[in-house]
Formats: structure tokens, sequence, C-alpha cells
């Protein structure tokens, strides 16, 4: 059985080592490897951010991503932690130019995967398939308060990260993959 509370201290246990990021990757990867006990623990049926730990130096989400649900460019200005417990995340990332954003690849997590990212990381996640995707993100700061941006998809004009936006595109994207009656 996977134990929330467990994960979370080890994960607080990790920020005291001298690559703490590296070391809460490994406490997430070692999570992840048995992904059936996280997915029967952590509720995966509904897309969302559902804040599992909020401090200042730490943030753990269970993020639920729906069916072909796409969110745009933005940034956490914190290192990050994904581990994929159900489905598929595909990130795409970018880099800032004069001129605006640049793609710089990509990256497909399946189940089981974990992926680090660094703290000027721009990304935009996309789940491709017609499953809900069940994700442990970490963040190495209040992922909640910490201002951030967004980048209009088509434009790439950047904008202050809209949280409550955010939240918005994830009710909606409920009320998209609920079946009609």
């Amino acid at each position: 059985m996977f134990d929330i509370d467990n994960f979370v201290s080890h994960c607080i246990a990790a920020l005291d080592e001298s690559d703490s990021r590296r070391a809460i990757r490994e406490v997430l990867a070692r999570a992840v490897s048995e992904p059936s006990l996280v997915a029967d623990t952590l509720d995966h049926a509904l897309a969302g951010l559902n804040i599992l730990y909020r401090s200042p130096a730490l943030t753990v989400l269970n993020v639920v991503w729906a069916p072909l649900m796409s969110l745009q460019p933005h940034d956490h200005r914190m290192w990050a932690a994904i581990g994929i417990y159900a489905g598929q995340e595909d990130n795409s990332f970018y880099r800032r130019q004069a001129e605006g954003l640049t793609n710089s690849g990509g990256k497909e997590l399946r189940t089981g995967d974990v992926v680090l990212l660094g703290d000027d990381t721009i990304h935009a996640v996309s789940n491709p398939n017609r499953q809900h995707t069940g994700a442990i993100h970490v963040y190495g700061g209040d992922f909640v308060t910490t201002p951030g941006s967004q980048w209009d998809p088509d434009t790439f004009e950047e904008q202050p990260y809209d949280l409550d936006g955010i939240l918005k595109q994830f009710a909606d994207a409920n009320s998209r993959s609920e079946p009609s009656s």
C-alpha cells in the first residue's frame, strides 16, 4: 500500500540531503516503481491539481490530467520532480529567446517514469490518451504562492501565471470528459 504521509515524510527528510533534488527524485522513483499501489491510493478519476502537502519549502501534488487535456507553456520558478503512476504525460520544453519562446524538445512520461525539472524549465503538458493520467508532482517550494509565467500557446505572449485560470481549465476538462446521458 502507498502511504501518502510516509511518502511526504521521506520527501521532507530528502530536503536535508546534500543533493536534495536527486534525493527527492529517488523517493518519487521508489513510489512509482509500484504504480498500481499509488493508483489504488490516490484518486485519479477527475482532473485536478490536488494538494497532498504544502509548505514554504515543499509542495506535493496529485496531478490528474483529463483525457486529451493540454496545458499551455508555463514555468514554476522552482525545481520539480514528476512521477507517473497511471497513463502518460507528454512534456514539450521551451527556452526563452529575445523574440519569445523557442521549442527545445520534449519527453513522453509513461507509467513508472520520473523526470526532474530545473528551476528555469518552461514546459507545456498534455495527456495524449483517452484515459485519465495520474502523476505525483513534487516542487521545491510553495507551488501555490510562488509567482510564475504562462504563455499563450499560439502567440507565445508571456503573462503572469494564473492559478485560478489553470484550475478552471481542469474543471472544464472534467466537464468535457464526462459521458453524456
